[in-house]
């Protein structure tokens, strides 16, 4: 087999290494903006899910990533220059996976048009996902396995996510298995100011099990499940009603249009972990391993920065291992301890000087002081209630309150229910403490901690700029607690 590859410059030794790595049979390499299969064609940058794939590699755009050569190789190739095969030769491969599998890895062109995207256009996006699945993958199969749910899931995690666990779609959806707001709630999550568990591997990988689970009884059919999992069990009834079909590909066409790519793209991760080394494409390296990683258990709250001092840690490493701690603290609640991941060599040493450790941390603790989130409360919207009027009530801005009740707008309808988290200070003891009081013929607004021009502005119904054009003579960028400014003025 004759093979031309367009290479950019690179050394003699990586072009033998190249040669002696693409040798396998039927493969060819060219790379096209759209997919021929049994004379259909199809446009890979129209396809369903194309974005959200495009929305998942920018999380990884500024990352630094090392490579070993094989992975240097295949960066050096130019995007005509890499392997592609005939649609005779994925579909062989898939039914060799199809026999191991509850799932219906069929090979059509809609599947091929994503493995095409994975191989080819993310190539970057599957090497991460390959380094990472060594780090998460151990902690998937585990619960998998602790549910009896086909241990193939664990690739659902690379379709929403790319395995980034600080990973946010446009919609809000976040984490690893990208939970929204209220079903990361439904499914036992903790969110607030400080903690947010769609980002915690562990406990969204049990969440995700546990809503799948669910699922899969509902429907009794995996790709059924995939799909409700992706637009909402109601929109898959829907879809099975009005096709009168039973099957995935029945009711494809009645399913909205990203969830139409959905499965074919869960099929195609499936394809690339089994077949990835055939298109070239290696495992980035990564900093932790499953096994290279554990866990402490901490009685009160500590900042990444006074963890790093105890534990003599980059407060990076701390971040990247714990995820789900928003503002670099761990908070402490009552009667429970916080957990925190940290390396395995650095738990060797909490666990030989732990009394030591935890002393020096409460003397660190006791000196820089840490406030905690209460329990949460929750407001019932009455008539005339606006997302500004209710933050100023209980000390939190409308960014913060849109964030807790996962809100996409400012609406809001008599009746609902917001959950509110504070330091403390309830909504009761405002009355003690006017924010708003008069001067004249000016209304003036007390500046509270947290609060933001913009939420100010949105919750007096006035524009930025005219908030700033009353206040011309005071200067924005250094606001304190307590200092008055004009929110509406008559004279």
């Amino acid at each position: 087999m004759m093979i031309y590859a367009k290479m950019k410059s690179i050394s003699l030794l990586s072009f033998i290494i190249f040669l002696s790595t693409v040798g396998v049979a039927g493969g060819h390499y060219t790379i096209k903006d759209s997919l021929t299969v049994n004379d259909t064609s199809i446009a890979l940058r129209s396809i369903p899910y194309a974005d959200h794939l495009d929305s998942i590699i920018r999380c990884y755009h500024e990352e630094l990533i090392a490579y070993d050569s094989l992975i240097l190789l295949c960066e050096l190739m130019t995007s005509d220059s890499v392997p592609v095969y005939s649609s005779h030769v994925y579909a062989e491969r898939l039914a060799v996976l199809d026999k191991k599998t509850p799932f219906d890895l069929s090979h059509n062109e809609r599947v091929e048009a994503f493995i095409h995207l994975y191989v080819t256009k993310k190539r970057l996006l599957s090497s991460n996902s390959l380094g990472r699945s060594m780090q998460y993958f151990p902690l998937f199969e585990e619960a998998l396995d602790k549910h009896a749910l086909p241990l193939e899931l664990k690739y659902l995690a690379v379709v929403e996510s790319g395995l980034n666990p600080t990973a946010k779609s446009r919609a809000g959806a976040t984490g690893l298995w990208q939970f929204m707001y209220r079903t990361g709630k439904n499914f036992g999550l903790t969110i607030n100011s400080y903690v947010d568990d769609r980002c915690d591997p562990k406990k969204s990988t049990e969440a995700a099990c546990a809503y799948l689970k669910h699922l899969y009884n509902l429907f009794n059919d995996w790709d059924l499940a995939l799909a409700a999992y992706n637009c909402g069990e109601g929109r898959v009834s829907r879809a099975i009603r009005r096709s009168g079909g039973k099957t995935y590909w029945d009711i494809y066409p009645y399913l909205p249009r990203e969830t139409r790519g959905y499965v074919p793209a869960f099929i195609a991760v499936n394809y690339l972990f089994a077949y990835h080394q055939e298109h070239l494409i290696y495992p980035t390296t990564i900093a932790f391993y499953a096994h290279t990683v554990d866990t402490i258990h901490l009685k009160g709250s500590a900042s990444f920065e006074q963890l790093s001092d105890v534990l003599q840690l980059d407060v990076e490493i701390l971040k990247d291992l714990n995820p789900a701690y928003r503002l670099d603290v761990v908070p402490a609640y009552d009667k429970e301890h916080s957990i925190v991941c940290i390396p395995k060599k650095a738990v060797d040493l909490w666990v030989a000087n732990q009394d030591f450790l935890e002393a020096a941390l409460i003397e660190i603790s006791s000196s820089e002081p840490i406030s905690v989130p209460s329990k949460e409360q929750y407001y019932i919207v009455q008539s005339g209630d606006y997302l500004g009027k209710i933050a100023a009530q209980n000390h939190c801005t409308v960014s913060q309150l849109q964030q807790w009740n996962g809100l996409t707008s400012t609406r809001l309808s008599i009746g609902q229910k917001l959950v509110i988290y504070t330091d403390g200070t309830t909504a009761q003891n405002t009355s003690s403490k006017p924010i708003i009081s008069k001067s004249g013929n000016n209304t003036l607004y007390s500046i509270r901690s947290g609060d933001t021009l913009w939420d100010i502005a949105k919750a007096q119904g006035i524009s930025l700029d005219q908030l700033k054009r009353w206040n011309s003579d005071v200067d924005f960028t250094n606001m304190k607690p307590g200092q008055k400014i004009i929110v509406n003025k008559n004279g």
